[in-house]
């Protein structure tokens, strides 16, 4: 029997994706077991489809964290090992332009629900995390925290659109709007950026004249489905090898 690497999921709505993969872990075309199914929104659709499965779930109220930090600073303690400094010299989410104080916002006020979310994750000792839809956009205070070796990508998120086009929450509507006659999906591991992480792996789809805001959901959430499970295999064989950033397809 081959050897399953252990991965989380990370998840904020109806789990679709995470569906798919938990389906190939089941017929065995993922090496991999998922031990934990996490959240940001306790009523997330996805955390059903996980304890279906018999996977373990928690839920890390985001909404609230960042609220009590908007009303009160001084009542949300940061996190002991946060160092603003040395995580904004970091970060590329939020350009300086947008001025120190918003900045710094961001990220103090997601460092609570961040370490929440560490508390949970860091005792399974995972080798994979994979963000299967998950709508928060995470800081490299908790980057730092999973990817440990520099040189080693372990966490992997799944985007709606053919990057580097269209980052963002939005990329097939995006790719429709801006009148793109190709659409996509891709895979990729999770730098300090907007989805500007090393590409694992690409699907494309071809947009008809009579396509709508729909069609092209339903034709890349497909793709999705197919994509993702093929991309944490290629993990699970080490077949990505990560040098500085850049990833060689064995």
């Amino acid at each position: 029997m081959k050897n399953k690497i252990r991965a989380g999921a990370l998840i904020s709505g109806g789990g679709t994706n995470l569906q798919a993969i938990i389906d190939a872990c089941s017929k065995g075309t993922i090496d991999a077991e998922i031990v934990f199914t996490g959240s940001d929104n306790k009523d997330a659709a996805g955390l059903k489809r996980a304890e279906k499965a018999g996977i373990e779930t928690f839920a890390v109220d985001y909404k609230s964290i960042i609220n009590q930090y908007r009303k009160n600073p001084g009542e949300l303690p940061l996190p002991h090992d946060f160092n603003i400094e040395e995580i904004k010299a970091k970060q590329t989410l939020i350009p300086e332009k947008a001025g120190n104080e918003k900045i710094e916002f961001f990220l103090k006020s997601r460092a609570g629900a961040e370490k929440a979310l560490l508390d949970e994750i860091l005792p399974y000792n995972i080798d994979l995390l994979i963000l299967a839809g998950f709508m928060r956009t995470l800081t490299p205070y908790f980057i730092d925290k999973i990817n440990t070796d520099k040189n080693h990508h372990k966490i992997m998120n799944i985007h709606p659109a053919l990057l580097p086009a269209f980052p963002g929450t939005d990329g097939y509507g995006d790719t429709f709007r801006y009148g793109c006659k190709v659409g996509g999906c891709t895979v990729h591991f999770i730098d300090y950026g907007e989805d500007s992480g090393p590409i694992i792996g690409q699907r494309a789809f071809q947009i008809e004249d009579d396509d709508t805001m729909e069609t092209i959901r339903k034709k890349g959430l497909e793709l999705e489905w197919q994509l993702y499970p093929e991309c944490i295999q290629k993990f699970a064989e080490k077949l990505i090898q990560q040098k500085n950033e850049t990833i060689v397809k064995q």
